[in-house]
């Protein structure tokens, strides 16, 4: 099997990943995201293992062997479905490799806001004391409701590691989680609008599609709770970003923590970047070093499966392959 690794890894990571393969497969990794670098690389493989890299119809027509995606990590959005079907190729996701991370990051994320650690840090290094500060600005997690809008393996997780927070959880989700697994995580199904309405944290994770970007609007933001904080482990596009920074300065939300952007990386003079209030991190909610040979395992396995001749299924499948349209090159 040839497996071109499209995202750009630190050494220490390409060895993780590379232990991580059946013995004799061969794995190119990516040094940049240059769409002829990516190309070049993709050119002879069977497999495309994407993170944060883009899957269009110009890699894929560079790479006619490929039969496979296999994204590390669950969100799609960067990845063109209509030319996978085009070419017959599969497409698989890693659900639930990243669940913990991306919780713990989203839970540290409303650490950070609502005891402001970054600034406290910052001020501190420049030789200010600023307990008296702290006690009148910041606030504790216990006893707050928490609204997550999106309730899949990340959300639960987040969901059961709140449990010792004695927090009111409700979520909005398409699906209704099972009563045993609402009863576990003491979680509440609730439309939109109360969502907004109710929660003292919003954080928010749901995929990226024509129907959530941009659900966290000037509307939205103005239906949530006065000194409400957001936080965004996801993807930046859920959040028009101008009404969240008018709406972080008029002081109607308390404050921000986002791990995701629109682009990314964002403008170097976005006004987010600005606010005191706000704590940002590289859409590194899963980067965690000792998840590495987990994720990647759980890739490599289900494209194992596809070369011993075996389906991939469960909720990791997303197209199955298929034969190849007429006209593209086998």
């Amino acid at each position: 099997m040839k497996v071109a690794c499209l995202d750009v890894w630190a050494e220490a990571v390409r060895r993780e990943v590379q232990r991580a393969a059946p013995a004799g497969w061969q794995l190119r990794f990516a040094q940049s995201y240059d769409a002829a670098h990516q190309q070049a690389l993709a050119a002879g493989a069977q497999a495309l293992l994407p993170g944060f890299a883009r899957v269009d119809e110009a890699l894929l027509a560079a790479a006619p062997g490929v039969r496979w995606v296999h994204k590390w990590g669950i969100g799609i959005d960067a990845i063109d479905l209509a030319a996978l079907r085009r070419r017959g190729i599969g497409l698989a996701i890693t659900a639930g490799a990243n669940s913990q991370p991306v919780a713990e990051m989203a839970l540290a994320l409303m650490l950070a806001v609502y005891r402001r650690i970054p600034y406290v840090n910052r001020v501190m290094r420049l030789g200010q004391w600023p307990t008296p500060e702290m006690r009148e600005t910041c606030f504790q997690i216990q006893g707050k409701t928490v609204g997550l809008y999106g309730f899949g393996q990340i959300g639960q997780r987040l969901a059961q590691l709140l449990q010792g927070f004695e927090v009111q959880i409700l979520y909005h989700d398409l699906q209704l989680a099972p009563p045993e697994t609402e009863a576990r995580l003491r979680a509440r199904r609730v439309g939109l609008d109360e969502l907004l309405a109710s929660t003292d944290i919003l954080s928010l994770h749901a995929p990226l599609t024509e129907a959530t970007r941009h659900v966290i609007n000037a509307q939205s933001l103005a239906s949530m709770k006065a000194g409400a904080i957001l936080i965004n482990t996801s993807r930046g596009g859920l959040i028009d970003e101008a009404a969240l920074c008018a709406a972080l300065q008029s002081g109607h939300l308390r404050g921000a923590g986002l791990d995701a952007f629109d682009p990314e990386p964002p403008a170097r003079d976005n006004p987010l970047l600005a606010l005191e209030q706000v704590v940002v991190t590289p859409h590194a909610g899963g980067g965690v070093f000792d998840n590495v040979v987990h994720v990647a395992r759980h890739a490599f396995g289900n494209l194992a499966c596809w070369q011993r001749g075996q389906a991939v299924t469960g909720p990791d499948l997303i197209l199955a392959p298929s034969a190849r349209s007429e006209g593209v090159q086998a």
